[in-house]
Protein backbone atom coordinates (compact mmCIF):
# COMPACT_ATOMS: atom_id res chain seq x y z
CA UNK A 1 0.00 0.00 0.00
CA UNK A 2 1.12 3.26 -1.05
CA UNK A 3 1.61 6.20 0.87
CA UNK A 4 0.88 9.41 -0.39
CA UNK A 5 3.59 12.25 0.52
CA UNK A 6 3.46 16.21 -0.14
CA UNK A 7 5.21 17.15 -3.20
CA UNK A 8 5.96 20.36 -4.41
CA UNK A 9 3.50 19.28 -7.29
CA UNK A 10 0.48 18.24 -4.88
CA UNK A 11 1.06 20.66 -2.21
CA UNK A 12 -0.76 23.56 -3.48
CA UNK A 13 -3.63 21.48 -4.14
CA UNK A 14 -3.52 19.62 -0.84
CA UNK A 15 -3.56 23.01 0.74
CA UNK A 16 -6.66 24.74 -1.33
CA UNK A 17 -8.62 20.95 0.19
CA UNK A 18 -7.63 22.16 3.23
CA UNK A 19 -8.92 25.54 4.00
CA UNK A 20 -12.26 24.81 1.68
CA UNK A 21 -13.02 21.90 4.23
CA UNK A 22 -12.17 24.35 7.19
CA UNK A 23 -15.27 26.16 8.26
CA UNK A 24 -15.06 30.05 7.46
CA UNK A 25 -15.32 31.05 10.98
CA UNK A 26 -12.31 28.96 12.07
CA UNK A 27 -10.11 31.53 10.29
CA UNK A 28 -11.99 34.78 11.78
CA UNK A 29 -9.81 37.27 13.41
CA UNK A 30 -11.34 39.83 15.96
CA UNK A 31 -10.87 42.88 13.31
CA UNK A 32 -13.55 44.96 12.21
CA UNK A 33 -13.44 46.13 8.73
CA UNK A 34 -14.80 48.85 6.61
CA UNK A 35 -16.93 48.52 3.59
CA UNK A 36 -18.31 50.54 0.98
CA UNK A 37 -20.98 48.99 -1.81
CA UNK A 38 -23.74 50.18 -3.84
CA UNK A 39 -27.10 49.58 -3.16
CA UNK A 40 -28.74 47.53 -6.32
CA UNK A 41 -32.69 49.30 -5.91
CA UNK A 42 -31.02 52.81 -5.33
CA UNK A 43 -27.57 52.78 -7.03
CA UNK A 44 -26.65 54.84 -4.11
CA UNK A 45 -23.33 53.87 -2.13
CA UNK A 46 -23.59 53.24 1.53
CA UNK A 47 -20.57 52.43 3.98
CA UNK A 48 -20.70 49.82 6.92
CA UNK A 49 -18.24 49.01 9.61
CA UNK A 50 -18.54 45.15 10.05
CA UNK A 51 -17.82 43.42 12.85
CA UNK A 52 -15.68 40.39 12.91
CA UNK A 53 -16.52 36.76 11.66
CA UNK A 54 -18.29 35.27 14.58
CA UNK A 55 -16.72 32.51 16.10
CA UNK A 56 -17.85 29.29 16.58
CA UNK A 57 -18.77 27.69 20.29
CA UNK A 58 -20.31 29.79 23.23
CA UNK A 59 -22.71 31.84 21.17
CA UNK A 60 -24.55 32.45 18.34
CA UNK A 61 -23.63 33.71 14.73
CA UNK A 62 -24.00 37.41 14.87
CA UNK A 63 -22.98 39.91 12.81
CA UNK A 64 -23.05 43.33 14.27
CA UNK A 65 -22.83 46.38 11.58
CA UNK A 66 -22.82 50.56 11.77
CA UNK A 67 -24.26 51.90 8.66
CA UNK A 68 -24.35 54.74 6.92
CA UNK A 69 -27.41 54.79 4.51
CA UNK A 70 -28.68 57.67 2.58
CA UNK A 71 -27.49 60.42 5.16
CA UNK A 72 -29.03 57.69 8.01
CA UNK A 73 -26.96 55.64 10.36
CA UNK A 74 -28.06 52.44 11.13
CA UNK A 75 -27.86 49.99 14.14
CA UNK A 76 -27.70 46.42 12.11
CA UNK A 77 -27.87 42.64 13.52
CA UNK A 78 -27.24 40.01 10.81
CA UNK A 79 -28.19 35.99 12.26
CA UNK A 80 -28.34 33.08 11.26
CA UNK A 81 -31.37 32.36 12.93
CA UNK A 82 -34.93 33.72 12.89
CA UNK A 83 -35.19 36.91 14.61
CA UNK A 84 -38.86 38.05 13.88
CA UNK A 85 -41.11 38.19 11.24
CA UNK A 86 -40.62 40.74 7.83
CA UNK A 87 -40.90 44.39 9.34
CA UNK A 88 -41.60 43.60 13.01
CA UNK A 89 -40.47 44.70 16.08
CA UNK A 90 -38.07 42.49 18.48
CA UNK A 91 -36.17 43.57 21.29
CA UNK A 92 -32.29 43.77 21.80
CA UNK A 93 -29.99 44.09 25.16
CA UNK A 94 -26.72 45.27 24.81
CA UNK A 95 -24.01 45.75 27.30
CA UNK A 96 -20.77 47.28 26.83
CA UNK A 97 -18.01 45.30 29.37
CA UNK A 98 -19.57 45.47 32.68
CA UNK A 99 -21.81 48.34 32.10
CA UNK A 100 -25.47 48.87 33.07
CA UNK A 101 -27.19 46.56 29.80
CA UNK A 102 -29.33 48.80 27.27
CA UNK A 103 -32.68 48.01 26.13
CA UNK A 104 -34.00 49.15 22.64
CA UNK A 105 -36.46 47.93 19.76
CA UNK A 106 -34.61 47.28 16.71
CA UNK A 107 -37.29 45.96 13.16
CA UNK A 108 -36.26 43.17 11.09
CA UNK A 109 -36.13 44.68 6.99
CA UNK A 110 -39.24 44.25 4.76
CA UNK A 111 -37.27 41.45 2.91
CA UNK A 112 -35.94 39.59 5.58
CA UNK A 113 -36.66 37.38 9.23
CA UNK A 114 -32.55 37.18 9.96
CA UNK A 115 -31.65 40.89 10.13
CA UNK A 116 -32.89 43.64 11.71
CA UNK A 117 -31.87 47.40 12.30
CA UNK A 118 -32.45 50.59 14.22
CA UNK A 119 -32.30 54.24 13.25
CA UNK A 120 -33.33 55.68 16.51
CA UNK A 121 -30.71 54.15 19.25
CA UNK A 122 -27.77 53.53 16.37
CA UNK A 123 -25.60 56.53 17.13
CA UNK A 124 -25.89 56.05 21.35
CA UNK A 125 -24.94 52.44 20.80
CA UNK A 126 -22.12 53.24 18.61
CA UNK A 127 -21.15 55.98 20.97
CA UNK A 128 -21.18 53.22 24.09
CA UNK A 129 -18.67 50.88 21.59
CA UNK A 130 -16.22 53.64 21.21
CA UNK A 131 -15.89 52.95 25.33
CA UNK A 132 -15.32 49.79 25.73
CA UNK A 133 -13.59 46.67 24.82
CA UNK A 134 -16.24 44.09 24.43
CA UNK A 135 -20.05 44.01 23.74
CA UNK A 136 -22.28 41.70 24.61
CA UNK A 137 -25.34 41.25 22.59
CA UNK A 138 -29.14 39.82 23.67
CA UNK A 139 -31.73 39.14 20.74
CA UNK A 140 -34.94 37.70 22.12
CA UNK A 141 -36.86 36.10 19.23
CA UNK A 142 -40.30 35.64 18.24
CA UNK A 143 -40.61 32.31 19.41
CA UNK A 144 -39.17 34.11 22.90
CA UNK A 145 -35.90 32.54 22.73
CA UNK A 146 -32.35 34.45 23.05
CA UNK A 147 -29.48 34.76 20.78
CA UNK A 148 -26.49 35.41 22.10
CA UNK A 149 -23.28 36.74 21.56
CA UNK A 150 -20.20 38.77 22.55
CA UNK A 151 -17.65 40.81 20.32
CA UNK A 152 -14.44 42.75 20.12
CA UNK A 153 -13.91 46.17 19.90
CA UNK A 154 -10.51 45.71 19.22
CA UNK A 155 -10.16 47.87 16.12
CA UNK A 156 -13.58 49.13 15.98
CA UNK A 157 -12.79 52.78 16.44
CA UNK A 158 -11.34 53.76 13.44
CA UNK A 159 -14.29 51.51 10.87
CA UNK A 160 -16.82 52.88 12.73
CA UNK A 161 -15.54 56.80 12.90
CA UNK A 162 -15.18 56.14 9.31
CA UNK A 163 -19.16 55.84 9.22
CA UNK A 164 -19.51 58.66 11.52
CA UNK A 165 -17.92 60.88 8.82
CA UNK A 166 -19.90 59.38 5.76
CA UNK A 167 -22.80 60.84 7.55
CA UNK A 168 -21.26 63.71 8.76
CA UNK A 169 -21.08 62.91 12.03
CA UNK A 170 -18.78 62.93 15.17
CA UNK A 171 -18.01 60.73 17.29
CA UNK A 172 -18.74 61.85 21.23
CA UNK A 173 -14.68 61.43 22.07
CA UNK A 174 -13.07 64.10 23.43
CA UNK A 175 -9.46 65.69 21.87
CA UNK A 176 -7.43 63.98 24.69
CA UNK A 177 -8.80 60.25 24.15
CA UNK A 178 -11.38 59.93 27.16
CA UNK A 179 -14.87 59.19 26.22
CA UNK A 180 -17.54 61.93 26.27
CA UNK A 181 -20.21 61.87 28.91
CA UNK A 182 -22.74 60.19 27.50
CA UNK A 183 -25.95 58.62 28.58
CA UNK A 184 -24.99 55.18 29.88
CA UNK A 185 -22.29 56.99 32.06
CA UNK A 186 -25.15 58.85 33.60
CA UNK A 187 -27.49 56.26 34.42
CA UNK A 188 -24.63 54.32 35.81
CA UNK A 189 -23.60 57.10 38.29
CA UNK A 190 -27.38 58.48 38.76
CA UNK A 191 -28.18 54.78 40.34
CA UNK A 192 -25.56 54.67 42.67
CA UNK A 193 -26.92 57.94 44.94
CA UNK A 194 -29.56 58.04 47.71
CA UNK A 195 -32.81 58.61 46.78
CA UNK A 196 -32.99 62.38 48.00
CA UNK A 197 -29.36 62.69 45.67
CA UNK A 198 -31.41 61.72 42.81
CA UNK A 199 -34.53 63.59 43.75
CA UNK A 200 -32.08 66.94 43.35
CA UNK A 201 -30.45 65.83 40.60
CA UNK A 202 -34.01 65.48 38.60
CA UNK A 203 -35.12 68.64 39.69
CA UNK A 204 -31.69 70.42 38.34
CA UNK A 205 -32.13 68.53 35.22
CA UNK A 206 -36.10 69.93 34.89
CA UNK A 207 -34.84 72.96 35.48
CA UNK A 208 -32.29 73.38 32.71
CA UNK A 209 -34.90 71.25 30.44
CA UNK A 210 -37.74 74.18 30.73
CA UNK A 211 -35.07 76.92 30.22
CA UNK A 212 -33.76 75.23 26.85
CA UNK A 213 -37.67 75.33 25.62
Amino acid sequence: MKHSRLTGNNAPAILLGLLIACPLNALADNDWSYHQESDSLTNQTYSFAQSPLPRPGLYDNIMLEIVCKENKLQAVIDADSLIASQGRSFDVEYQIDKNTPVTLQMKTFPDSKRKGYSDESAKRMADDMLTGQAIFIRVTTMLRTVLSISIPLDNAAQPIKHVFADCGLDSSSNAAGEPAYNLTKFEQEFSKLTGEQQQQVLAKIKKIMTEMR
